[in-house]
This record gives C-alpha cells, structure tokens and sequence, in this order.
C-alpha cells in the first residue's frame, strides 16, 4: 500500500471525518482499517477475526448515522476494534488489552462513543431498548442501534430483549451479524433457522424490491407499506417453509444483506434511518475476512496471540523444557478418559468448546457431548434434568459467565441436591481480557448456597483427582473452580485418588505463620516460602483444596498454635475463602491477626496475569513482604 492510500486513514480520528469522503475514499478506508488492525493485533495479541469481519458495517455505521449522538451498542464487544480506531483512539490502541492502557471491549468510561460496557454477550438488544425508552420519555429523537452476533443471538437474553422491543414504541434498529460462528461453529436450529432465511433468495429479492417500491410510493400514498403486509404474508407462506420468525416479533425484517458490500450497507442503512419503529437488519458477513489464515481457521484466529502478519503463522514462545500443560487441557483429557470408563458422564459446554477442551471430548464422544449454544441458564438447568436421570453432568463454563446461572444452580441444582459437577474455567484474575472478564466472584456467590462442594486445585493432578472423586459423588452439586493459563507439573496423568470432601493437606511445617491457601496461588505461597526460609522464618503452608465444606478440624489446630494467619486466594477478599476463616474464628472464639491476600473490593483492570497478581499483592513477592511484615516485628521483640 503506498502513502498516498495510507492517508486516508490517517486524516480520520473522528467518524465526523469520515463525512466528507467519496464511496471510493470509504472502500480504500475500509482496507486500511483492516490492515491497521492486522498489523497491530499480530504483534499485540487480542481478538482479531470478528473485528476483521465488520469493517465495512463500522465504516458504514458512523458515515451514516451522527454518532455518539446516535446510540451504537456493539454486542459483545469483540467486534468494537475498527469502531474504537475511527473514534478518537487509533494513537492508543498498541495500548489495546494492556495494563493502563484501553480496554479490549467498549466501556463507558473510555469514551462518548462507547455508548455501553459490552464484554459478556446477549445484553446489546436490552441496554438498546432501555436507552431508547428513556429517550422517548425525554422526548429526544435519535437512532439506537445494537450490532449482535449470530452467536450471541443464541443467549435467551437477546430473545427477552427482542420479544420487549417488538411491543414497544422505539425505532431501535437491531444489526443480526450472521458469520456462523461465535468462537466455535455455531449450533442449534436457529443456526438452521438462519440459514434456511439466508438461502431463500426468492423471497427476500421479491420483498426487497417491493418494499423499495413502497418506499417511493409511500410519500403519497402513506399507508400503502401497511397494506403491503398482507401481501407480504402470503409470499412468505408461498416461498417459505415458515414465516419469519423476527417479523413475528413484530420486527420489520431486512435482508439477507452482503455485509462486505460498503455501497449496498450505505444505501440500506440511509434508508433504515428514515423507517420509524423496531427494525432488524440481517447482514452476511466473514469472520477474518482480508486475512486469508483467519478466513480459513476462525476458531484459531478469534483470539490468536502473536502471529507473523505475511504468513499467518503463530509466533509460538520457545522454551527450553516443555512446559506445565494448560489447565483446560487437562480438564478435557482428564474428562475423556473418565467417560471412557463410566458411560454416565456427559459434558456440556455454553459456546466454547475449544475454550475450555471440551472438544477432545467432543471429537471421540459426540453423543456425550453438548455445546448448548450462548445459554449459560440453559447449560445449568440442562445438566440438572440430565442429573435426575442418573446421568453425571460435566457443566462446564467460565467463572464469569456462570454468574448469569446463578439461579439455576441455587433453583434447579443445590435444592434439588442433584449432583451436577460444575467445572469453573478461569476462576481468578484473567488478565488482559479485563474486569468483564475476571472470574473474580465465584467463591464468594456460591460460598452462601446450602449443600454444594466447592473445591480448587493447587495443580494439574489435584484437578485430575477432584474430578475423578466429583463423578463418585452422588448427593450433591459439586464445583471445581480453576484458573486461566498453565500448571505446574509436566508428568501430570498419574494414577486416579480420591480426595477426602473437605480435607486440607499440610504442604509445609513451621513454627511462626500458618499460611492457608486455596487454588493455584498455594504455588506461590512455596515460591515466598522458599525465599524466606533463608530469614530463619518458619512457615506452616496448608493448601485447603475445599471452601465448602472446611476442614474444621485443621482450622481449630491452627487458631490454637498459631497468632498470625494468612489466607491466600485468587478471587475477592469480600465473602471469599479469607472471610470463611474469619467466620470460622469468631464462631468459635479464637482470637489471631489474620491477614487476607486476594483480589481487593475494586473491579481490576486488564494486565498480564502476573502483573495483576502483584498489584493485588498476592503474588510470590506480596506473600513473602507479608509474611515479613507480621513476623519480623515479633521476632525483633524476642531478641531484644
């Protein structure tokens, strides 16, 4: 690309710039917007193909609507790339994802175009509508618009936001961004739904050219879209197999539409402007689409890492050993090879197969497997009847996500006592996907519920044996929460073992402090402790392994040996693991100075996974500064 095309997008910082360029000037800005977000996603890693998928309608978007005067929700967030480049942030955006710099996903904080916080998906339609309503009650006049996936349409709350929408007196205009694919292939018959509406040509040209008919008819003869509806009605009947299932919902549908022809997405959107009421446009677009690896292999490229930007090739970090596996790998392997022995397993994942690995389950037993689609609810209360049936449920989702099953895994599981496992991927800090993100909670949410086992692995072969001891558990809901990224051990598949409900493990024998942790940071508690053995500091490490219930019987020998405690936990401080003991004290009237280490009550922002533990102050160093700061002063008092 030469200078002279490259200018284009230089001279645009604001979408009011893009005002007074040509059609032409817009395309050669649609290519230089997709090789910006190339160039800087392959040497900062973040989402790349659903950006790369949208170029064109982001272009189209703010040329044709007045934004941020005009509302634009981007559902869920990962597409928000270009948008965030053409309004005001393209000199910033090497800081996309990074600790102090600007998020992955919109956020009301960072900018007047981000017009609401997406990073979860489903929620466009809803905040779309509330803001529209709110408009209509303050009498002002703008557009609203919500771009949401195929996938994320799949959430049961974009339905509830639709069936509001469809009765209510807004002309929101709804953008269905229909690639197919969410991370994973999408499944489900609204997948098939949309393409049987894809491929009925017939229809949609003859409604198309008869609404644009209409359109110049309707100055003088204003009722006659009205009337066209009747006819409308019975072409569907005709030329479909069933009517549309957006217009039952009392949406005016258009489309299919090519969502990479900018000319076509232009006209479409001018016209949509001017149609009053609660409108959906269903655009066909690629995910990648300009980067030929990303069109190819879109699971891979949703959220590739580094890669080298000519040959598409991931830039894979070079070690001298090899490396602790992912945890989500042993998850998968661990799960595959108990289902193989027990054929009342099954597992069910919301969306994301790849993510969490339940695909190597997938690819060997697909009669075993769900991917139920963006519907955490659904995947929790699925699980449940599949509970009362005598199966054994592997319900798997992130620890952020599970906080929309909330009620369902109180309501339809933990009442019920029915034993669902429940497989909580990324809980703890995530890192640069941000506080959206941070599966910062799920102790402290499912501490309060009656009757449920809450367990955390130190490393790869505790995972291993708490699911291996889950599926022999048959009275109870049962979760094991662990974090995003690597282990600790490579010889990691070793013989099953049951681990005892509610038994803790002594890792290390002091004298001075009693350290008990909970989860993967019980490694860093041997990092500090390590480092301060060499102070003569005598450190009691004890790696918990259960919440819920505690291990009451080493707790009450630990208050009476020990004056100074620290707990360790990678989730909030505020009703997490730290708070339990403090319970658990007072309860039984021990008195101690304990000091809880875990994520503090703010919502923390995105970073390396490292970074944020040592701003939280429970990473090796936090932990040993602490353990130095409550022992040094009594040990400086005994010798003098």
């Amino acid at each position: 690309m030469d200078a002279e095309q490259k200018s284009i997008l230089q001279q645009v910082r604001y979408p009011s710039d893009l005002k007074d360029l040509s059609i032409d000037d817009l395309i050669c800005l649609c290519s230089e917007l997709r090789e910006f977000i190339i160039d800087e996603v392959s040497a900062n890693p973040g989402h790349l193909g659903a950006s790369l998928g949208v170029v064109e309608l982001t272009v189209a978007l703010h040329y044709v609507f007045n934004t941020p005067r005009d509302i634009l929700i981007w559902d869920v967030g990962h597409q928000a790339y270009g948008h965030k480049i053409l309004t005001g942030r393209k000199d910033v955006f090497h800081t996309n994802r990074k600790y102090g710099g600007i998020s992955g996903f919109p956020r009301i904080s960072e900018s007047d175009y981000d017009a609401f916080g997406t990073g979860h998906a489903s929620t466009s339609i809803s905040a779309a509508l509330g803001i529209a309503i709110a408009d209509h009650l303050k009498g002002v006049h703008r557009n609203v618009i919500a771009v949401i996936g195929d996938g994320s349409m799949t959430g049961g709350m974009a339905f509830e936001g639709l069936n509001h929408a469809g009765i209510a007196n807004t002309d929101i205009l709804v953008i269905l961004n229909d690639n197919n694919i969410a991370i994973d292939p999408n499944t489900g018959a609204l997948k098939e739904y949309l393409v049987d509406v894809t491929t009925s040509r017939t229809y949609n040209k003859m409604k198309n050219e008869l609404w644009q008919l209409l359109g110049k008819i309707n100055k003088i003869a204003p009722h006659a879209r009205d009337y066209a509806k009747k006819l409308e009605n019975g072409l569907k009947s005709i030329l479909l197999r069933q009517s549309n299932l957006f217009e039952a919902l009392n949406f005016r549908y258009f489309g299919p539409v090519d969502g990479h022809d900018l000319l076509h997405l232009v006209r479409v959107l001018s016209d949509l402007k001017e149609i009053r009421g609660p409108k959906l446009l269903h655009i066909l677009t690629k995910k990648g689409k300009g980067f030929l690896q990303a069109e190819e292999n879109q699971t891979t490229f949703h959220a590739p890492g580094k890669f080298d930007k000519k040959t598409g090739k991931l830039v894979m970090r070079r070690t001298e050993k090899p490396e602790p596996p992912l945890y989500q790998d042993v998850f998968g392997h661990t799960l595959l090879e108990l289902a193989r022995k027990n054929e009342r397993i099954v597992g069910i994942t919301p969306a994301m197969p790849s993510g969490c690995s339940m695909k190597i389950v997938m690819d060997v037993l697909p009669d075993r497997t769900f991917d139920v689609g963006i519907a955490e609810q659904h995947a929790v209360t699925f699980a449940a009847g599949l509970a009362t049936q005598g199966m054994i449920p592997f319900c798997n989702i992130y620890s952020s996500f599970m906080q929309r099953a909330y009620d369902q895994i109180i309501h339809d599981v933990a009442i019920q006592k029915l034993p669902v496992v429940l497989c909580l991927d990324r809980g703890g800090l995530v890192g640069q996907d941000g506080p959206t993100h941070h599966g910062v909670f799920d102790i402290a949410y499912l501490r309060s519920i009656p009757d449920i086992i809450i367990s955390s692995p130190m490393n790869e072969v505790d995972l291993r044996n708490l699911m291996y001891t889950a599926q022999l558990t048959n009275k109870s809901p049962f979760a094991i929460r662990y974090p995003r990224g690597r282990g600790v051990i490579s010889n990691w598949r070793q013989p099953f073992t049951v681990i005892p409900i509610g038994k803790a493990r002594i890792i290390n024998h002091g004298k001075d402090i009693a350290v008990l942790s909970i989860g993967h940071p019980g490694n860093f508690v041997k990092q500090a402790i390590e480092r301060i053995a060499a102070e003569n500091i005598s450190v009691e490490h004890i790696d918990m392994r259960f919440v819920k219930p505690l291990d009451e019987e080493c707790l009450h020998t630990v208050f009476k040996l020990f004056k100074q405690i620290i707990t360790v936990e990678d989730g909030t401080v505020v009703g997490g693991f730290g708070s339990a003991v403090l319970e658990f004290m007072s309860e039984h009237g021990y008195a101690a100075d304990v000091r809880r280490l875990g994520v503090p009550d703010r919502f923390i922002e995105q970073g390396t996974q490292q970074e944020l533990y040592g701003k939280c102050g429970f990473d090796a160093e936090g932990i040993y500064q602490t353990i130095k700061e409550l022992v040094k002063p009594r040990i400086l008092t005994k010798v003098s």
